[in-house]
């Protein structure tokens, strides 16, 4: 298994874990915040902060219905695309935190939510892509970032093992090698008894890529045995308060917990096997954290799937008798149409009727 570099980081057997702290939207769309979110990264220890971005109109229909979490945790009468389009950052914002980022010695990396999102931090310079669990299955986004020739971090939240070998292949078939996976389980927070943890080291095993773990559970439990089975990167939600307004403010770990788990992970990944395997053998509730090692969606993911995985709609009004070409279609949620992976199916049939924009796409109105 060949080493892959992110920045001046080296990941895989041997090197220090890469610890990504995942500031998401939890900079509720002020720079500020980000910046002092960047910060307590650095002070934490962490090897890179990740921020998300992403422009509402491309990622989602303005009828996106919110997962449970997002209700729980947000206005009751704001919809998804209200809640996300006020947490946008523009390109300059995006370099100005990536000028900051530079200038405080931390990695800055992002997860693009749709094509031009990718475009534009390929432009910036990012020197990595994280590609979240709901993405894992829109191959024409994987397609576009693979031509990028940088390192791709996936979580594989939700998906089959089949599904994560399309992702592979698709991503090796435009000539990029780079491919590190990391399992998880979306669900925010995610139980205990739904890590799987095992699936972690299936993962490595079946497809002979770097494996890290994207956590979303509460504490710090859970990434120390990740690291302790062997991940090579660990991914973790952090917030400067979890009473601030927003989605993910509530299940991320604040940045005295991060602090604690980065020093946590740098002691563990020094001990010898057999210091390791006591610590494992002592942890309470282990085989409930372990699970089993099938790579396969939880039954808690499957609603998530429905919510979170894009289909393939008319990009703008599209006339009858119009060729549908990828520049008339988008990839967007919910995935209550077809699937973004078969848009191939899609290009060059002739429509039957006008198609809204933001509408599904379907074989019925095609010919």
């Amino acid at each position: 298994m060949h080493k892959i570099k992110i920045g001046h980081k080296l990941i895989g057997n041997d090197h220090p874990c890469f610890i990504i702290a995942e500031a998401g939207i939890n900079h509720n769309g002020s720079i500020d915040l980000a910046k002092r979110l960047i910060d307590k990264a650095k002070e934490a220890g962490a090897s890179a902060i990740k921020f998300q971005t992403f422009n509402a109109d491309e990622e989602v229909t303005k009828k996106t219905p919110k997962a449970k979490y997002q209700k729980d945790n947000t206005k009751s009468d704001e919809s998804y695309y209200e809640m996300i389009k006020k947490l946008e950052l523009n390109e300059d914002e995006h370099r100005t935190l990536m000028e900051y980022c530079n200038e405080k010695e931390i990695i800055f990396l992002s997860t693009p939510s749709e094509e031009k999102s990718a475009e534009m931090l390929n432009n910036l310079g990012v020197t990595a892509f994280k590609i979240g669990s709901n993405d894992i299955v829109t191959l024409p986004m994987l397609e576009k970032i693979a031509v990028y020739k940088k390192p791709i971090i996936i979580s594989r939240g939700m998906a089959t093992k089949e599904e994560i070998q399309e992702a592979i292949d698709t991503i090796k078939t435009k000539g990029n090698e780079e491919i590190i996976i990391l399992h998880c389980t979306s669900n925010y927070p995610s139980k205990l008894k739904d890590l799987n943890l095992l699936a972690m080291s299936t993962i490595k095993q079946e497809f002979d890529v770097p494996v890290g773990f994207s956590d979303h559970s509460e504490g710090s439990k859970a990434p120390i045995i990740a690291v302790l089975l062997g991940a090579a990167v660990i991914e973790k939600h952090f917030t400067l308060d979890k009473n601030l307004p927003g989605p993910d403010h509530k299940f991320s770990i604040d940045t005295d917990e991060l602090a604690q788990i980065v020093k946590k992970i740098r002691y563990v990944e020094k001990l010898s096997d057999n210091e390791k395997e006591n610590i494992l053998k002592s942890t309470k509730n282990l085989k409930q954290i372990l699970g089993n090692s099938d790579i396969k969606p939880t039954k808690s993911e499957e609603k998530m799937r429905n919510y979170t995985r894009k289909s393939i709609v008319a990009r703008y009004d599209i006339k009858k008798g119009e060729i549908i070409t990828l520049d008339n279609i988008a990839f967007k949620r919910p995935a209550f149409g077809i699937p973004a992976k078969l848009y191939k199916k899609v290009i060059d049939k002739t429509t039957k009727s006008k198609i809204d924009k933001d509408e599904f796409i379907t074989f019925e109105k095609l010919e």
